[in-house]
């Protein structure tokens, strides 16, 4: 472990948010943290199909994951920040049902079923929270399925990017002004189901409007309230209200 206190792991920030973290429940997660390791951005961390996988605790960096078809085809599933596991369901299953690749450089903490196994055993709490985690982020996949079949592009581009800075709000890297975003527009428009020129059009018609920017890898609110109006965002599928278990 580095000199991060417990209390100041995303993953403890993000799970905080569903249950109040006990002494106990913090030394668990410190365990789940310390096998740590850099990945370059562009190397592949897992890959779809492969067995004997692990998992990992996203402590620093961007992540997208992805699947691919048998043609070539590939479709941005989401993206994972700090505080995010990765192949948390996947480690249940025989074979890795997706692949992650670094955006940028990336630190992580490699959770294997041993460790998983271990935190159900002895901090029941925390097991909980993690549970959490994952339902949440299917909630977001559900969500993501709307955006692509039922939202237009403008809209989905802001529902998306509205997600995102709530997601990294939790963990202490957005604030109501913008965030640092590190996405090509060719990652994000893959994410979206869209072409990189459309996706270009979208967001500068968002800039236009004097709603979002999304410039020199930052994204700015212009104004959040109209944009949230626009996208019709709701947050209350991410669940971030106050912690449900004391």
């Amino acid at each position: 472990m580095d000199d991060m206190s417990n209390l100041d792991l995303p993953l403890a920030r993000k799970l905080s948010t569903f249950i109040e973290l006990k002494e106990e429940d913090l030394l668990m997660l410190t365990r789940l943290h310390e096998n740590n390791r850099i990945v370059e951005a562009g190397s592949g961390l897992e890959h779809q199909g492969a067995i004997h996988h692990k998992a990992y605790i996203l402590r620093k960096g961007w992540v997208f994951s992805y699947k691919l078809l048998k043609d070539g085809a590939r479709q941005i599933v989401d993206f994972q920040i700090s505080g995010d596991f990765l192949g948390l369901r996947s480690l249940l299953l025989r074979t890795s049902d997706h692949s992650f690749e670094p955006i940028t450089q990336i630190e992580v903490s490699e959770v294997t079923k041993e460790h998983l196994k271990l935190c159900f055993e002895m901090s029941p709490r925390l097991a909980a929270a993690l549970l959490w985690a994952a339902s949440r982020d299917e909630a977001m996949v559900v969500e993501h399925l709307i955006d692509i079949g039922r939202r237009s592009a403008i809209v989905r581009t802001a529902h998306f990017l509205l997600e995102l800075g709530v997601r990294l709000e939790l963990v202490g890297l957005a604030d109501r002004n913008g965030y640092h975003c590190p996405l090509t527009q060719y990652l994000l428009a893959d994410a979206l189901g869209l072409s990189a020129i459309h996706l270009n059009r979208c967001l500068r018609k968002l800039r236009e409007k004097n709603l979002l920017s999304f410039q020199g890898g930052q994204v700015t609110y212009l104004d959040f309230t109209a944009l949230t109006r626009l996208a019709d965002f709701d947050s209350d599928y991410m669940d971030h209200e106050k912690p449900i278990l004391h």
